[in-house]
């Protein structure tokens, strides 16, 4: 890898001085501003020939020439082949989230169905992260609401039990699935090993794609009860292949001579873009989700669609066959890329007649009504925004909105809460918890909580961008509390030489009524909106997602520590070996005054667990 900084040149003049430290290496480089902050990563089949380009003073489009002028500094680093180069690229693309490239913003993973092969009586499941337990997995689904769609209709068709093992094996009668012929009972012998099993082949057939398979048999069994006047039989096959065509028809477009696909479309409209990927597996279409990347007016659409595929598939096992609205530039490439990742070959393709092209097109058609909806959606909230800086007397639109609420009972498991919303709503990736620790504090002190939540955030902040450049810097504060909030706030906001961030305090008003609230500035008297006002309902959804937000957080801390025990200290003693302690003497107090030997018989404990627990308990002070 190589640097370079040069105190006297920037733009052009400094990247064609480092033309000479360059061959025809492929490989990565990074464009750095004088904060040495990353504006740019891209990727070179030649490095020398490529950063060339950007030596040139003119030629450029308007996105890429302000990105020139801002170049203080330039790094680099050679990969083998150009395949690498594209890999490593995209990678440090979802890393430093350059200025100047195209983004993915969400990047969440995908559920899958798992049938699993670890019981002798396996049960279907959603799962989602690493694909560790034994068994097949199904999917990707685009969303939880897609799996269990198809779960709910695949335990009507096929009567596989959806319980845990645990539960399983509790049991000593059917649940009420049983009773609503959502599962076969096998817990409790209502089904043979061998009829089970038949039936967990079905649901394999069906998940692979053989559904035709399926409904025969499901028909033929059917026919035979009723020649053997088995007519309650008979009903209960007729209602699985009701339920059957229901999942296919649930399921909309599901391609013939497409088994197997991820489809893909771009739509780019006012400088924004959305990206609509449609899951097709097992010749069933498993949904789809819309991703908003930031792009930008000048970007084209090769562009686009090429750095989303690289940073979709990053985290993400590829499909046979990718199925694209437009063509980029380095499909051989990102083909290249991709058949390494997954292992077997893979093929993008822009297709232009019969069913493959229905299909883009009809994601195309997605994209476009999803990007119309968004693009509406985003005026609305720039409205509100230019409302909210208006009524708070702000210089404009802010950008980014921090709201910080405190939750607690009576000061126990205290939490504080940021949400932060701007142009594109709730940005829930930037909320941030804080669990309250100052020890000097009253219980229930909420001026104090509030004082120790912004104090963390904006002494980070300032560690971070002490010239306070990046957008992680909020252009309005709220607070939810009046006069004296707002002052023990502006208190901070003065020691920590920030003074100037707009800060407003949401206090409840008369009665405490929504509609009422009173908004308090800093050395300004308390006013209100009316009660009809657009800009009055924006400020309470804000405080209300604060809240819930905060209250969540309170929640899960104190189900956590309502769910702990002494035996949580013990170094060497797991989820696993708690659970047999516990599950032998029945309680953590038990398990403190148990002897010796009678922790060496626990099953699951050996001797030298046994001796460490029983001198955590025996051997203190």
């Amino acid at each position: 890898m190589t640097q370079s900084n040069q105190d006297t040149l920037t733009g052009h003049a400094l990247i064609h001085s480092l033309l000479p430290t360059l061959d025809s290496s492929p490989g990565v480089y990074r464009m750095l501003d004088a904060q040495a902050r990353v504006l740019y990563v891209g990727k070179a089949r030649n490095l020398k020939a490529r950063v060339s380009n950007y030596a040139r003073p003119s030629g450029h489009s308007g996105r890429i020439a302000r990105m020139i002028r801002e170049t203080a500094s330039m790094m680099f680093l050679t990969t083998r082949t150009e395949t690498e180069a594209l890999l490593l690229e995209q990678n440090l693309i979802k890393q430093l989230k350059p200025r100047y490239n195209v983004l993915l913003r969400d990047d969440k993973s995908f559920p899958n169905i798992l049938l699993t092969k670890d019981h002798d009586f396996p049960e279907i499941v959603k799962h989602r992260g690493a694909k560790k337990r034994k068994g097949a997995y199904y999917g990707p689904f685009a969303s939880a609401g897609a799996v269990n769609r198809t779960l709910n209709q695949l335990q009507k068709v096929f009567l596989l039990r959806t319980c845990s093992d645990s539960m399983f094996d509790s049991r000593s009668r059917p649940c009420l699935l049983y009773q609503i012929k959502r599962c076969s009972a096998p817990c409790t012998g209502e089904i043979s090993k061998e009829d089970y099993a038949s039936a967990v082949r079905d649901a394999e057939r069906f998940l692979s794609g053989r559904s035709t398979q399926v409904q025969e048999k499901l028909a033929a069994d059917m026919a035979e009860a009723a020649e053997a006047m088995e007519f309650e039989r008979a009903a209960a096959l007729r209602d699985r292949i009701r339920a059957l065509t229901q999942v296919q028809s649930a399921q909309g477009v599901n391609p013939r001579s497409t088994p197997e696909a991820d489809v893909i479309a771009l739509n780019m409209e006012g400088g924004q873009a959305c990206v609509q990927v449609f899951f097709i597996r097992a010749n069933q279409n498993w949904g789809n989700r819309d991703f908003y990347p930031r792009a930008g007016a000048e970007v084209d659409e090769a562009e686009v669609l090429e750095a989303f595929l690289g940073q979709f598939y990053d985290t993400k096992e590829p499909p046979r066959l990718i199925l694209l609205s437009h063509p980029i530039e380095n499909s051989d490439l990102m083909e290249q890329a991709l058949t390494e990742k997954l292992g077997r070959k893979v093929e993008i393709a822009v297709p232009q007649r019969g069913e493959k092209a229905e299909l883009v097109e009809g994601a195309a058609r997605n994209a476009r009504e999803s990007l119309a909806r968004k693009m509406s959606e985003s005026a609305t909230q720039a409205k509100l925004l230019a409302g909210l800086g208006e009524a708070f007397g702000l210089d404009g639109p802010p950008k980014r909105i921090e709201v910080y609420d405190n939750s607690h009972i009576q000061g126990a498991h205290a939490v504080g809460g940021m949400i932060v919303a701007g142009p594109e709503g709730f940005l829930k990736s930037q909320y941030r918890k804080f669990n309250i620790k100052g020890e000097d504090l009253t219980p229930g002190d909420d001026f104090g909580m509030m004082k120790e939540v912004l104090t963390r955030r904006l002494t980070r902040l300032l560690k971070e961008d002490p010239d306070r450049k990046s957008e992680l810097w909020p252009d309005l504060l709220l607070i939810d509390g009046g006069a004296g909030q707002v002052s023990a706030v502006q208190e901070i906001l003065d020691q920590l030489g920030v003074p100037d961030i707009p800060m407003v305090g949401v206090a409840k008003g008369v009665d405490r009524d929504h509609g009422k609230e009173e908004f308090h500035r800093p050395g300004q008297r308390p006013f209100a909106l009316k009660m009809n006002d657009p800009v009055l309902y924006f400020v309470q959804r804000l405080r209300d997602e604060a809240h819930r937000f905060a209250i969540g957080t309170h929640r899960a801390k104190r189900a956590k520590a309502v769910s702990a025990t002494p035996l949580d200290e013990i170094p060497g003693v797991g989820a696993t070996r708690k659970r047999a302690l516990l599950a032998h003497f029945g309680s953590a107090k038990a398990v403190s005054r148990a002897g010796l030997s009678d922790l060496k018989a626990v099953e699951g404990i050996s001797d030298a667990i046994a001796e460490t627990v029983y001198a955590h308990f025996h051997e203190k002070g």
